[in-house]
């Protein structure tokens, strides 16, 4: 099974303004889904029955306390000259706590053999870009500096994903609640 520690957006305010962005955004790309918008924390692949277990048991041992995020800016992976990925960025100050976060999670569960490919990046996915489109350095410009909202972050999922032809469909395989 495929599966990701994420943290979700909830607030319904954030939600609404990401979707009227991406209706703003005119680019040939494919919109993600708001209701599969998150952060990912960690991916960890395939795993097994038996490592869900172990999985489970070590992000378990995860405590942080709820933070403010506010969802600001916006940007595009690798770059906005050669785009895969537009996403929503963070403030500084609750992507730094997103980041100690992802932190916490990958220390849980190096132990078992999980390590990141990548340096942690806050950030929500927003659209994909499958086929070359050019810069759209242009296209993102007065998004730039915009405020999305902010949310209270005050769980971590531990979450499975089925790759589809309509696009990924996410459940839930465990909540970690913060302490307060």
């Amino acid at each position: 099974m495929r599966t990701f520690v994420a943290v979700e957006i909830t607030d319904q305010g954030v939600i609404n303004k990401i979707e009227k962005l991406q209706s703003q955004i005119r680019i040939n790309a494919k919109p993600v889904d708001v209701k599969n918008i998150h952060f990912t924390l960690q991916f960890l692949g395939e795993i097994t029955e038996s490592n869900m277990e172990e999985i489970q048991k070590a992000l378990k041992s995860i405590e942080f306390e709820s933070f403010m995020l506010e969802f600001r800016g916006i940007g595009a992976f690798p770059k906005p000259k050669f785009p895969r990925v537009v996403w929503v960025g963070t403030d500084e100050n609750g992507g730094e706590q997103l980041r100690k976060l992802s932190e916490q999670v990958e220390n849980a569960l190096s132990p078992l053999g999980f390590k990141k490919d990548k340096a942690f990046k806050p950030h929500v996915t927003i659209f994909r870009i499958k086929k070359k489109v050019g810069d759209i350095s242009k296209d993102l410009e007065s998004f730039e500096n915009m405020s999305y909202g902010s949310q209270k972050i005050t769980q971590i999922k531990f979450k499975k994903s089925i790759l589809t032809p309509n696009g990924p469909v996410y459940s839930d395989l465990m909540e970690v609640n913060a302490i307060k």
